[in-house]
């Protein structure tokens, strides 16, 4: 690109593919790169106001040049294709950085964080953009896949450790392997351009903060209860059911017991009813977990009460071509995610695989007589158990929340 460009898009002023920058702040400048070079590309120009006046950045310019450069190399997450370019102002000099679109392994970060441009500004993804922008990137997150803005660190040994000790391993005494080698055996870490890092399995099994990375910044449970029959009903309480996947199973079971209690009196004595039979809520719980399609970055699981019945909805179609009418049978289990459901049987959140259905119909059969229902949406990807609730529990839970 040659001044008269530069100096026609100056005249233009800013839009999503300008952005003029006062002076050489790294920072915002690195934004902006980042930020044009996620999305469709643009130029960066130094030393012009947002008015678009002409201010110049002092300063030698082969220096400048120098670190520019530097920048496009080592200023985000992986090296950026752009160019450089300077025109004389008195005795200062403006700069530009044109800089197309990219696509590598994954988008792009600066300071750690995705940015994207949006109209005249640079900001960071909503969850569905971020999601739309990896698919575009053309990475298709697995439980075997690295996370590579994670490092060994993220790991939680002891929380590795008793894992394995339930499984009768011995971890002290006699030989034992090297920590990675035994975290890399075990699927937990991978290699991944030279260093190791922990996988989609690892981190959710295994990692100290799971949800710090962002692909996995919205893989957690969402629990919320509304004052009516869709989400356009008043929220009346929610919360966030985050951590590992036992974490996340537990704090929502945790929300669930919290939810409401009826009382009914057999011989004088009084016996307390939960709002849905917890083996019930359990099983559709891990099983939302344990099969939600972890491709999908920017989805949540979903549990939500509303006022006539409970649905738990996860992220993806069914799983490796299985039916309802198989999921209904208590059909054999085809799990997309292997590890983690092992990780799961292990740890006794599930049981024998392939009963999970079984369990939910005969819990509500005799807690009111319903049947759980299932939706398969395939176009929208996301698959939802229903739980109905009775009037009398319909009315407890409202005068108790």
């Amino acid at each position: 690109m040659e001044w008269p460009d530069v100096e026609a898009r100056i005249e233009a002023g800013e839009n999503r593919h300008t952005e003029f920058k006062r002076t050489l702040e790294f920072r915002q400048v690195g934004r902006a790169i980042c930020g044009f070079a996620n999305t469709n590309g643009g130029v960066v120009i130094l030393g012009v106001d947002d008015a678009g006046t002409l201010i110049g950045v002092s300063g030698e310019a082969q220096s400048v040049e120098e670190r520019l450069t530097n920048h496009l190399q080592n200023g985000c997450s992986a090296p950026v294709r752009g160019s450089i370019g300077h025109h004389s102002h008195g005795s200062a000099h403006l700069y530009w950085v044109e800089v197309p679109r990219q696509r590598g392994f994954e988008p792009l970060r600066q300071d750690g964080r995705v940015w994207v441009r949006r109209e005249r500004s640079t900001v960071e993804p909503s969850p569905m953009e971020l999601q739309e922008l990896y698919n575009a990137f053309g990475y298709i997150l697995t439980e075997e896949q690295t996370i590579p803005g994670v490092g060994v660190s993220g790991i939680d040994l002891e929380v590795f450790s008793t894992y394995l000790v339930r499984q009768g391993f011995e971890v002290v005494e006699g030989p034992q392997p090297a920590v990675e080698d035994d975290l890399r055996n075990r699927g937990v870490l991978a290699d991944f351009d030279g260093s190791l890092h922990p996988t989609l399995y690892g981190l959710l099994a295994f990692g100290k903060r799971p949800q710090s990375a962002p692909q996995t910044g919205n893989f957690w449970i969402e629990c919320v209860v509304y004052g009516g029959n869709d989400q356009a009903a008043e929220v009346i309480l929610v919360t966030e059911a985050k951590g590992r996947l036992d974490e996340q199973v537990d704090r929502a079971l945790g929300w669930a017991r919290g939810l409401g209690r009826f009382e009914n009196h057999d011989d004088l004595r009084r016996k307390d009813t939960p709002l849905l039979p917890l083996p019930a809520i359990r099983e559709a719980i891990v099983n939302a977990v344990v099969h939600r399609d972890y491709a999908i970055t920017g989805s949540k699981v979903l549990f939500e009460v509303f006022y006539d019945r409970v649905e738990i909805t996860s992220p993806g179609s069914l799983p490796n071509h299985m039916t309802v009418a198989a999921v209904r049978t208590g059909g054999r289990t085809r799990s997309r995610n292997e590890q983690i459901a092992n990780y799961m049987l292990n740890r006794q959140y599930m049981e024998k695989r392939g009963r999970g259905w079984l369990v939910m119909r005969n819990a509500m059969a005799e807690f009111n007589g319903t049947e759980p229902e299932i939706d398969h949406d395939e176009d929208s990807r996301f698959v939802t158990v229903r739980f109905r609730l009775s009037p009398h529990d319909r009315r407890d839970l409202l005068s108790t929340t």
